[in-house]
């Protein structure tokens, strides 16, 4: 149709410069076949304004029906047709929470052509009713145009039958990883004065018929020592002891140890996290020593970065002020959030002193509200942990 339009219009164009050549006919004809091309004209631009891709699904909603936990997860297609006159394309599929929409159609789908969407719902640990929707955007003038347009939404829903619970949940051992011997707990937080010894026991089991060895991989720090069997038989649960020198440790402020331990199968690596807050004990300053201690100020608790453009890495500065009568030292920096890394250009302070604290927010490819806290651990007695607050806007 396009093709036999455009021609015939030609065709008018043509006649029309003739006529005119050859000066062979009236003005009134002339002013004829001039509102006919318009005509022309005027429908092939509305044939280009109407022409665009379509996209119709058979259904918006599938219905998964009870499913159960344990056999993991499902697929179902959402099929769809390109009901208009142009090529379709998916631009974007972003699908909820526990769904997922890896598989569909990247190419091209010709007017009247086919296309599908699979749909993946995980049950596991996701127990009762499901209703999940999936946002899909096209290359359909509506979406193209710059206008705040919904995309098309398509739904899945359906009811996860609660799997049978686990040996390892029947014994308390919900939360443990690992294979038949298991940890009960994986990690251990406490805090301690830089004096003291902090001892800890943690619960294995080893759920398997035989026999399995309990070893570590790696070898411990100095100031780490672990007491407690090398083996574990068949359905037994053992303790094992572990006792933190902060003395040995000879450090200020917060820290991480992973300890991984190896069973009878080679495959299986079990990791266990010590959390621990090392603080100074002041306690035993006398009241002159307290009298001519550091006093620690900083100029503000919050840190404003305002609106950040994605990918750029802005630095705000904080002045942290020493206002007692002896050297203030920076024991720790620590940020909250690693969008936020945080240096100081020194870490004593003299009597009325300053240090410079910069604090740089990496935006990366984020956008919104970012937030951290940044900790400032010092030899101030009477304020050793400073919190500051930090925000900035990205966009």
């Amino acid at each position: 149709m396009y093709k036999l339009s455009y021609n015939f219009a030609v065709s008018l164009i043509v006649q029309l410069i003739n006529v005119v050549k050859h000066n062979n006919v009236t003005l009134k004809y002339i002013q004829i076949m001039k509102k006919q091309l318009f005509f022309f004209v005027l429908f092939l631009s509305a044939l280009t304004l109407f022409a665009q891709p379509a996209i119709k699904f058979d259904n918006t909603t599938i219905d998964f029906g009870n499913i159960k936990e344990e056999e993991g997860k499902v697929s179902k297609n959402f099929e769809f047709t390109n009901v208009g006159d142009q090529p379709l394309l998916i631009t974007s599929v972003k699908p909820g929470c526990g769904c997922t929409a890896a598989d569909y159609t990247r190419t091209e789908v010709a007017p009247g052509g086919r296309g599908f969407i699979t749909a993946t719902y995980d049950p596991h640990n996701r127990p009762g009713s499901f209703n999940k929707s999936i946002k899909v955007t096209t290359n359909e003038p509506r979406f193209t145009e710059g206008g705040n347009v919904p995309p098309h939404s398509i739904n899945i829903r359906g009811s996860v039958e609660k799997r049978p619970p686990s040996k390892f949940e029947l014994a308390g051992y919900a939360n443990s990883q690992g294979g038949d011997v298991r940890i009960k707990d994986g990690n251990v937080k406490f805090e301690l004065f830089t004096n003291e010894t902090k001892q800890f026991t943690i619960k294995v089991m080893n759920f398997s018929e035989e026999t399995s060895k309990f070893e570590l991989i790696n070898s411990l720090p100095n100031y780490i020592t672990m007491e407690g069997v090398k083996e574990i038989k068949a359905g037994e649960e053992v303790e094992i002891t572990f006792k933190y020198d902060a003395a040995k440790r000879g450090e200020i402020g917060e820290y991480k140890d992973l300890v991984v331990f190896t069973t009878q199968d080679p495959n299986v690596k079990i990791p266990f996290t010590i959390d621990v807050v090392i603080r100074e004990d002041f306690s035993k300053l006398t009241p002159k020593q307290l009298q001519d201690a550091p006093k620690a100020h900083v100029e503000s608790m919050t840190l404003d970065f305002g609106n950040v453009t994605r990918n750029t890495t802005p630095t705000v500065e904080l002045k942290l002020y020493n206002n007692g009568k002896n050297p203030l030292i920076i024991r720790q920096l620590k940020s909250s959030n690693s969008l936020f890394s945080v240096v100081s250009d020194k870490n004593e302070i003299p009597q009325g002193g300053f240090a410079t604290i910069m604090v740089t927010l990496n935006s990366r490819s984020r956008r919104g509200k970012q937030n951290a806290t940044l900790e400032i651990l010092t030899n101030d007695p009477a304020n050793s942990h400073i919190v500051v607050n930090c925000t900035g806007e990205v966009s």
